[in-house]
């Protein structure tokens, strides 16, 4: 039976990418439940805003730095989560080739690092290894439908490769090593101006701007709240056996763009129209995970509803831009296992 964090040892954990929007979180958590945690991060995507409360506590240690290049801690690491690359189609699109780097040399030296430490490691990979699938909803043994020349392989790709070689390692027993697909995620501290479908429609309804919906709208998604996918990262990394095989952590309510920008006018009461855009090359017609590994592994299934967590997350952006906001819109607590209060929320 799985140990509750509670009950573990502390160990030392470092996190990859942990300025990030999910990185954060995992700090915040993994600091919560007892333990030491590195921060790396170059800051490309990553904000100190995200960590700045965490930033002077004893426990935490934040390194900037590129995982392109091989890390000296000088002092050893129990685990390692690597969440490190910019996630959103704009960002990484913005420097492909160091998107391909991140996902292939970063993951190396993070590799070799856990090898050098005996750390069990968990790489955060992504639905995007599927590509535009042409299986519905998707299971962890599709090998997908990916584009390899196209302006989205830079991320695509280089995720598959990084899964590779985390799988190489595990096969030449170099190092403890667990893989999650990570599908659409979203909440407070994403980064308002990533381009992701999310942050983008709350912000243009925020900003009572035109919501751009690429398309024709009718392509779908699933969209799954942050602290739902930290639980799930953290109930993988802490799972004995190892698996020794990718996990699906998403949710699996299926909602068409169109549907998501209603939802989105409704809770926030815009009256902005809605506009459409052609679709960029490659963009998934269809995204929906299939969850039964991470039910029967982990029992792990996502909790909190799409109404509930748009709700904070519009919360946490109209904080962000509080003059042209309602005062209705504060923030509520996410309920249904939700770690989540009040997000800490510094001026961007």
């Amino acid at each position: 039976m799985r140990q509750s964090r509670k009950a573990q040892r502390t160990q030392t954990v470092l996190i990859a990418g942990g300025a990030g929007f999910l990185g954060s979180h995992l700090c915040e958590t993994l600091l919560r439940d007892g333990h030491r945690v590195i921060c790396v991060d170059n800051f490309l995507t990553g904000r100190m805003d995200n960590i700045r409360p965490l930033v002077g506590r004893p426990r935490f240690r934040l390194i900037e730095q590129d995982i392109c290049t091989p890390l000296e801690l000088g002092e050893p690491v129990d685990r390692i989560f690597n969440m490190a690359c910019a996630a959103s189609p704009p960002r990484y699109q913005a420097d492909p080739v160091h998107t391909t780097r991140t996902c292939v040399i970063g993951t190396f030296n993070l590799l070799e690092l856990a090898a050098d430490n005996g750390a069990r490691f968990l790489q955060a990979s992504t639905s995007e290894v599927y590509g535009d699938p042409e299986q519905h909803p998707q299971k962890e043994d599709y090998v997908g439908h990916v584009n390899c020349t196209g302006p989205r392989a830079c991320y695509d790709e280089g995720k598959r490769t990084a899964e590779t070689l985390c799988f190489d390692y595990l096969r030449a027993d170099k190092a403890d090593i667990r893989v999650a697909r990570i599908f659409n995620t979203y909440g407070p501290r994403m980064d308002p101006a990533d381009g992701r479908i999310v942050s983008n429609l709350v912000m243009q309804a925020i900003e009572k701007r035109p919501l751009t919906i690429f398309g024709d709208g009718h392509q779908t998604r699933s969209f799954c709240y942050v602290t739902d996918l930290v639980d799930g990262l953290l109930r993988l990394m802490d799972i004995d056996p190892n698996p020794r095989q990718p996990v699906n952590l998403g949710n699996p309510g299926e909602f068409t763009i169109l549907q998501l920008a209603s939802l989105v006018r409704e809770i926030t009461g815009t009256r902005s129209a809605v506009t459409f855009l052609p679709l960029p090359q490659d963009d998934p017609r269809r995204r929906r995970p299939d969850i039964t590994r991470a039910k029967t592994l982990l029992g792990w299934a996502p909790k909190v509803p799409l109404r509930q967590g748009l709700l904070q997350t519009i919360g946490y952006f109209a904080e962000l831009d509080t003059d042209r906001m309602d005062a209705s819109l504060t923030p509520i607590a996410a309920t249904g296992g939700s770690r989540a209060g009040k997000a800490q929320n510094l001026p961007v």
